[in-house]
């Protein structure tokens, strides 16, 4: 199988491929700190790309925990499950929009690769609720913001939509080793089902 680069996948889909180059191991080390991953059975990714957070994860989650990454890009998706030989890992080729229909049980951490600020508003609300639905009571959400881009119009709407849906957001310090430089959204679901 030919190589998949991010870059060469951005040039192709710059619509569902947010990202120019690779996310640092930095910033896959801030998105999987202090979410639980530790004591986790069930973790999804949604659009893990070529695999930096999935590693990440991997190396967090018990021996006998699941990963369920949900990638919409083919190639990339493709490239994911031929890499990544763990038998905790699964790869979903579909949308995350889609996570309920995805996955069985409650989520106990949802990670998030996906380009939120170039996602139609619709597709975003959608797929946030989605992430809401799937987690169990307690569990843990993140993702990553561009820091250039925490203050634009979408990038508001992508902080203001997590507020809407979770009682706790956090916000991380930015990551500087990253290209460009990125921060992470945290999220938590409520202990209790309303």
């Amino acid at each position: 199988m030919a190589a998949v680069s991010i870059t060469t996948q951005f040039l192709r889909r710059p619509l569902t491929t947010g990202a120019v180059a690779a996310s640092s191991r930095r910033l896959a080390a801030a998105m999987t700190r202090d979410i639980g991953l530790e004591e986790a059975r069930l973790v999804v990714e949604l659009g893990p790309g070529t695999g930096v957070f999935t590693e990440a994860v991997l190396r967090r989650i018990p021996p006998t925990a699941r990963l369920v990454a949900i990638e919409l890009n083919a190639h990339l998706a493709d490239r994911l499950a031929a890499t990544h030989r763990d038998e905790r890992l699964t790869v979903v080729h579909g949308s995350a929009a889609d996570l309920a229909g995805l996955v069985d049980g409650p989520v106990d951490a949802v990670v998030s690769g996906l380009p939120w600020t170039v996602m139609p508003a619709r597709t975003r609300d959608h797929t946030l609720d989605a992430v809401a639905k799937s987690l169990a009571p307690g569990g843990r959400f993140t993702t990553f913001a561009y820091t250039h881009a925490a203050w634009t119009p979408p990038g508001r709407a992508l902080a203001a939509a997590l507020r809407d849906r979770f009682p706790i957001v956090e916000r991380t310090r930015t990551v500087w080793p990253n290209l460009p430089p990125a921060f992470v959204h945290r999220a938590r679901a409520a202990l209790r089902r309303p």
